[in-house]
């Protein structure tokens, strides 16, 4: 029965192999087997043979076993080649599903090791190894990625066409996804316009290619692909359509402050911010020791009222017998608060007429005020400043500082979003600036109508669009309408048509995280097998 269960446990899957025994030497597991199989075929001509020419054993690594490596002693045969017009004499054979030629690892054990590099690539891969206690480093799984086959590029019906960074700002290539099924197809080294419509060429039966405005791919699927139909990506026309309104945005960007804004500061009236002096004799009335007084004379009191001694009250409350006495004999908190902190001098007092002077002329910021103090030799802490600016701002409350004028990208970012996504001070600032400004108004007009055009895939309404633009004086809308006119096919297309390419985006962040577990050790051919083999 163990044996029966020892061979099911490592070799339920391979036929023709005997195990010996299972030997636990220290940390490592030995299994012994043999194969058993009557005849092997030869790798050269494909001839079986029966007749042994000699005998050895092989050392295969194999998965672990609770945490403990596994090496495969296998005694296997050298076989003669019967057929004499073979070239190769003697072969070794090899078990269907434990070996292949010149291999150190059982074939389960080297799937999974291929299998991690083309997920992890390198470093964390053979992190990754080393806690599935097996040997392989960085540079090992680099070649484990190199040695599979090519993976099959198929030819797609809608083909997405975009780049990527190889090297941002240096080098790009160019990635091919299937928009069907969102899955990706191939990747180029460059993104040249000889390289792509080489590869169209190579791989007919595009039907439709969806990709940016890029003159180079627009050139490239005229070649390679006469007869497919080119479609604009709606995200990159929109995205130059932005661009083309942040420039009128910046054209008037002197009617984005409010003209209230603008008007000149009226001169602060004299005022006297300072609070009148407490008198020596006038209880406290504010503040955490005198609130911490009150709560303590009134609790003593009332334990008083319930004819409690002192003793009895000092230990419910926590306090001193002679505090509780001091709290007894007085007939209210105000005698215990009288001249002890009232009218003791501040270390800021010399520079309060400093301070009620920038007060009136609106400065109220407790840290810049902090700070020109200190220039004026100041002695203490900021909390002292911060406390008494909350005194001046409770007495004598300011109006509500100017709205800063918004940004160019602010002013751009409501014009081309979704009505419904602004909210009501976004909206009611749009509404002001778009009144002072006619040009910024027709142009979040023109805008509208395109958005509407587009998300209804009104395409053929376009040239009626591009009308109305070009009979208005906005000369930023007229250079991204010219654009358009340069490639309106495709644009009409890309506005009428289901097709985007918005698939690619997310293969492009994937390429990203591939080639950062390379840290720059893979060439563009291991990157692109890797990265079609992991999808």
């Amino acid at each position: 029965m163990g044996d029966v269960l020892l061979q099911d446990l490592w070799f339920h899957r391979v036929e023709g192999v005997v195990i010996q025994s299972v030997v636990a030497d220290g940390e490592l597991v030995v299994v012994r087997a043999r194969a058993s199989a009557e005849r092997a075929a030869c790798p050269g001509c494909g001839t079986a043979s029966g007749r042994v020419h000699s005998r050895y054993v092989r050392r295969l690594a194999d998965t672990a076993v609770v945490a403990r490596p596994v090496v495969i002693e296998l005694q296997v045969r050298r076989f003669r080649c019967r057929d004499r017009a073979c070239r190769q004499a003697t072969f070794a054979e090899q078990v269907d599903g434990l070996t292949f030629r010149h291999g150190r690892r059982s074939s389960g054990l080297q799937t999974v090791l291929q299998r991690v590099a083309v997920m992890l690539a390198g470093r964390a891969g053979a992190r990754l190894a080393e806690s599935l206690t097996v040997r392989a480093s960085r540079s090992t799984l680099l070649r484990l990625i190199r040695r599979l086959p090519e993976p099959e590029v198929h030819t797609p019906r809608v083909l997405g066409v975009d780049e990527f960074a190889l090297r941002k700002g240096h080098n790009y290539g160019t990635i091919l996804v299937d928009i069907d099924t969102r899955r990706l197809v191939d990747l180029l080294p460059d993104r040249a316009t000889a390289t792509v419509a080489a590869w169209l060429t190579n791989h007919p039966g595009v039907e439709v290619i969806c990709r940016d405005r890029s003159t180079a791919y627009a050139e490239a699927g005229r070649l390679g692909a006469p007869d497919a139909i080119h479609v604009a990506d709606r995200w990159h026309i929109w995205k130059n359509l932005v661009e083309a309104v942040e420039k009128t945005v910046i054209q008037h960007r002197a009617l984005l402050c409010d003209p209230e804004n603008t008007a000149p500061v009226r001169a602060a009236e004299p005022m006297e911010p300072e609070p009148a002096p407490r008198s020596p004799d006038e209880p406290r009335q504010s503040g955490r020791l005198s609130d911490r007084i009150r709560e303590q004379h009134a609790a003593v009191r009332a334990l008083l009222n319930e004819a409690l001694g002192l003793r009895p009250i000092a230990r419910q409350l926590g306090l001193a017998r002679n505090t509780v006495r001091r709290l007894a004999n007085a007939a209210t908190a105000d005698e215990l608060l009288v001249g002890r902190w009232a009218g003791r001098p501040s270390i800021l007092d010399p520079y309060k007429p400093y301070l009620h002077q920038r007060w009136a002329e609106g400065c109220t910021v407790a840290r810049r005020l902090f700070e020109e103090l200190g220039e004026r030799g100041h002695p203490g802490g900021e909390s002292v400043v911060k406390k008494y600016v909350q005194r001046l701002r409770e007495a004598f409350p300011h109006d509500d500082p100017p709205r800063k004028a918004p940004s160019v990208r602010n002013v751009t970012s409501w014009i081309t979003r979704r009505p419904d996504r602004l909210d009501d001070d976004q909206a009611q600032q749009l509404k002001q600036i778009l009144a002072r400004c006619p040009a910024l108004d027709r142009t979040a007009e023109h805008i509208r109508a395109f958005a509407e055009l587009m998300n209804d895939r009104r395409g053929r309404d376009l040239s009626q669009w591009i009308e109305h633009v070009q009979a208005d004086d906005l000369p930023a809308l007229h250079g991204f309408v010219n654009g358009l006119g340069q490639d309106l096919d495709a644009v009409v297309a890309g506005l009428s048509l289901p097709y985007s390419s918005g698939a690619v985006e997310g293969h492009n962040n994937k390429i990203k995280m591939l080639k950062r577990q390379m840290f720059g050790r893979a060439n563009f051919d291991l990157l692109r097998k890797r990265v079609l083999l992991a999808a």
